[in-house]
Parts: structure tokens; C-alpha cells; sequence
């Protein structure tokens, strides 16, 4: 007997964690993803099993653009989510989940912009960086996480101070 029901859609949301990484002059790093020409996005992953979010979110920072010389300095009250857009359902994360749950650091860059090497590290997921305005930042990220961006700016933008400790 065939069974041709729908498959049904996943509920569960990724567990995440991502860093709004700022330069002394107040500025925000953003990088260029390889495999999405015209997004950009702060460093941000998945996190592990048994690992708690601010150090999936200074590893993840780590692993994305080569350095870890950065202080958190305010993090997101609360968990943001969005959803995966109709067409990456089911194929993005092995159609596990339906889309990511994410906490956010504000982090504070203590080095030399020379200590970031996004090609050197492991498994590269950005072709470009820049540092930004906090008001820049939600015009360049993909559509579908525009309302996650804008909410964790609302938040954490305070950080985004030329000095700011």
C-alpha cells in the first residue's frame, strides 16, 4: 500500500546564537554570504548540544571571521524567531526545522581589523566584510530575517557607540 500523505511540515525552531560584533567607532560588522550574493549578515550558527548561547555565540564568532578578540557587552532579553521562507522549507538544516529561535550578543571588538580573516577559517561562509552603521544594517540582510534584525537592533543599537564599553 502506498502512502501518499503530505509530508508534514516541521514545527521545531533551530537553536541559535549570533553576535552584533562593534568596532571603537561605533560600527557593526556584517559580512557578505557565499552562497547569497546580495545578503549580508552578522556572524550567528547553530548551537551545540549541551552548550550554553553566549559561548555558541563567541565560538560561532570565532569560526565566521577568524578572530575571538571581543568582549559581550548586552545580549537580547529574549529569544527571537522567524521562519524559513516557502521555497527553503525542508531543505535548509535537512528539513529539520522550521526555522531558527535566536539569542543575540552585543560584543565589543578589542583588536585590529587586520585580526579578521574570514578565508583562513575552517569552513567559510562569507566572501566579503565591512563595518556598518547599526541603521544600515537591516536593508542589507535577506528578507525573511529583516524583522529578526530589526528586533535585535531595537535592542542592542544602544551598543553601537563610538567608546561604548
Amino acid at each position: 500500500m502506498n502512502d501518499t500523505r503530505a509530508q508534514e511540515e516541521p514545527t521545531a525552531y533551530r537553536r541559535c546564537a549570533g553576535v552584533m560584533l562593534v568596532n571603537r567607532a561605533g560600527l557593526v560588522w556584517v559580512g557578505r554570504r557565499i552562497d547569497t550574493p546580495d545578503g549580508w549578515q552578522m556572524p550567528q550558527g547553530g548551537i551545540d548540544q549541551g552548550e550554553n548561547p553566549r559561548d555558541a555565540a563567541l565560538r560561532e564568532l570565532e569560526e565566521e571571521t577568524g578572530t575571538a578578540n571581543a568582549r559581550v557587552i548586552g545580549e537580547t532579553r529574549d529569544w527571537l524567531t522567524y521562519d524559513l521562507p516557502p521555497e527553503l522549507m525542508g531543505k535548509a538544516w535537512k528539513g529539520r526545522f522550521r526555522g531558527q529561535k535566536q539569542k543575540w550578543f552585543a560584543c565589543r571588538f578589542l583588536g585590529a581589523d587586520s585580526e579578521i580573516d574570514i578565508h583562513s577559517v575552517a569552513h567559510p561562509e562569507f566572501d566579503d566584510w565591512k563595518w556598518v552603521a547599526a541603521d544600515e544594517i537591516v536593508g542589507l540582510i535577506v528578507p525573511f530575517k529583516r524583522q529578526v534584525y530589526a528586533a535585535l537592533l531595537e535592542e542592542l543599537s544602544q551598543f553601537a557607540e563610538p567608546g561604548c564599553s
